[in-house]
């Protein structure tokens, strides 16, 4: 009997890495492909993808991929693409304009040529002979959001991923609710929904509300405006472009990412700016500060991004100045916290008037809904059985008390499968067949996938106590322990640290007598980190990296 499997590759208990895999007999579709962010305790990684393991193992065995649908034009959706590909044989992808346009530039950037086929909202496309969609238009917090429907043999499954109900957009473009009820009409086997927002019960404020906050911020300031805001928030770069026009002020982009995606909404007539309003960056200097609106990247702190560089006076083209005011027009992304606020310290130091959500809440509004939200979208809907994605564990769980549950839903009609669990319907009912294990790959530099446990956690280490190298030395085949070296870094200050390298050198001669003649290296290595790692904990309640090195002379 042919069963469709559902499987989150990303997405399900986290917020990031989004990707989803349908399959039914020997065809795979896919839907999205986003990166996620690294914590404090993965250092020197750039960004984490999707393991695709399984869905690489599926092809050796034959399985085809129809092709995947991208949802929208946020990074956590879409920007895994380059290097997520190149594994992968060649198949369609599927998009509105602006999100195909949005991943096309991903994929340059990665050194990928690839098109993405736009499709109609309300139309169904036939994707292959056991798939067929509908896309269905969502607001968010980027334009051209859409909700998919996804016919199946089995019956449709609604992929709804990031929205909010704003009632009214800034762009006018509402959500499609008539195709939504002509949806549910036909009978809904299962409901994906976005669960993030799922702790606040009131209905989240429309995105329009920003920009009566950003022109007054930004009213009466006698230096240059700084706003910065996420790069693919083109509903943000448009009322910021309009309190500059009333203010009578130039505006200029800068940073890549925003200089892009402002690019690829213009000919799409996503954004609207009056001419002769946007000057090019390198123009700066030709204006006086009160004449100009800066709208730059790097809204989260990055490390290296344009706003970054100006705040420690690195950048080409912008200094920021005392009788500037910096806007963030933006939140933080939980587990981001030291970098954005650390910004934000840095200009407070500085003497900058700066200005935060926490301190204006309407200078930013989420994009994603509320649980009366969800409520709203489940009740219209109608799914047979609904599955929260996009959130942590928590809003997971949380989602039945608030949502499901005063909709009449049962336990069992709520579906939470853990991460990596393969999700089956067969004759319409729900299991879970098996659970696949899921190792999110870290991007690091050029590399993908090969900085592992092992190699974070020795970069841990090394960052918090430092690292000490003995050189013991080999001769005619006997280790001489009263010439041992001892190389320090980040661990003590070595001209006034005599006492602790000369126990060191103490500990290390003595694991080498104890171990007789001729002990093989490696066994010495092993007795010497033990030793001294225990040994110096104790001491001094910190543990370097120890690496023996025997030299032979």
């Amino acid at each position: 009997m042919s069963e469709l499997k559902m499987i989150a590759m990303g997405g399900l208990g986290n917020v990031t890495q989004n990707m989803y895999l349908y399959e039914y007999e020997d065809e795979i579709l896919l839907v999205d492909c986003g990166i996620g962010f690294p914590d404090r305790y993965m250092p020197g990684v750039d960004v984490l993808i999707p393991d695709i393991g399984y869905l690489l193992n599926r092809v050796e065995q034959g399985k085809k991929i129809v092709g995947m649908i991208l949802t929208h034009g946020h990074d956590d959706h879409i920007a895994a693409l380059p290097y997520v590909l190149p594994d992968l044989p060649v198949f369609p992808l599927f998009g509105s304009p602006l999100t195909a346009s949005f991943a096309q530039n991903r994929m340059k950037d990665g050194g990928i040529e690839r098109e993405v086929e736009v499709v109609s909202s309300s139309e169904v496309f036939k994707i292959s002979e056991y798939f067929s969609a509908e896309a269905v238009t969502m607001t968010h917090s980027v334009p051209d959001t859409r909700h998919y429907a996804i016919h199946t043999p089995e019956g449709i499954i609604y992929h709804g991923s990031d929205f909010k109900i704003d009632l009214s957009p800034v762009d006018g473009v509402k959500a499609d609710m008539a195709h939504i009820e002509q949806i549910a009409s036909q009978g809904v086997l299962c409901m994906m929904i976005d669960s993030l927002r799922v702790e606040r019960l009131d209905w989240s404020k429309s995105e329009s509300i920003v920009g009566p906050v950003l022109l007054k911020e930004m009213t009466d300031v006698g230096g240059m405006i700084i706003v910065t805001l996420m790069s693919s928030h083109i509903h943000r770069i448009q009322q910021t472009i309009d309190a500059a026009v009333k203010l009578g002020r130039k505006v200029a982009f800068v940073g890549r990412s925003v200089e892009a995606n402002v690019q690829a909404a213009l000919p799409l007539h996503k954004l609207h700016i009056p001419n002769d309003t946007v000057i090019d960056k390198r123009e700066i200097s030709n204006f006086k500060p009160h004449q100009l609106c800066i709208i730059i990247a790097g809204s989260q702190g990055q490390e290296g991004s344009s706003l970054m560089r100006a705040i420690y006076g690195d950048h080409p083209v912008i200094q920021i100045r005392p009788q500037d005011k910096v806007l963030f027009s933006a939140d933080v992304i939980p587990g981001n916290e030291l970098n954005f606020y650390g910004a934000i310290d840095e200009l407070c130091r500085n003497g900058i008037n700066v200005v935060y959500p926490d301190i204006s809440p309407d200078l930013h509004q989420s994009g994603h809904a509320s649980a009366a939200e969800q409520r709203d979208l489940l009740k219209r809907v109608n799914p047979k059985y609904v599955m929260p994605i996009g959130g942590s564990d928590r809003h997971r769980v949380k989602f039945v008390d608030f949502v499901a549950e005063p909709l009449g839903y049962s336990a069992e009609q709520v579906l939470i499968p853990e991460n990596g669990a393969i999700l089956s319907f067969e004759n319409g009912l729900p299991s879970v067949k098996d659970v696949i294990p899921l190792r999110p790959r870290a991007v690091d530099g050029l590399g993908i996938g090969d900085v592992g446990p092992v190699v974070l956690s020795d970069r841990r280490v090394l960052g918090q106590s430092g690292m000490i190298v003995l050189v013991i030395p080999r001769v005619h085949g006997h280790l001489d322990t009263r010439n041992i070296t001892v190389v320090s870094r980040g661990f003590v200050f070595m001209k006034e640290a005599d006492e602790v390298i000369g126990f060191i050198k103490e500990q290390t001669a003595t694991v080498i007598s104890e171990l007789g003649d001729k002990p093989r290296e490696e066994e010495v290595k092993r007795a010497i980190e033990k030793r001294l790692s225990r040994r110096l904990y104790k001491i001094i309640r910190r543990e370097p990296m120890i690496v023996p090195v025997i030299l032979e002379m």
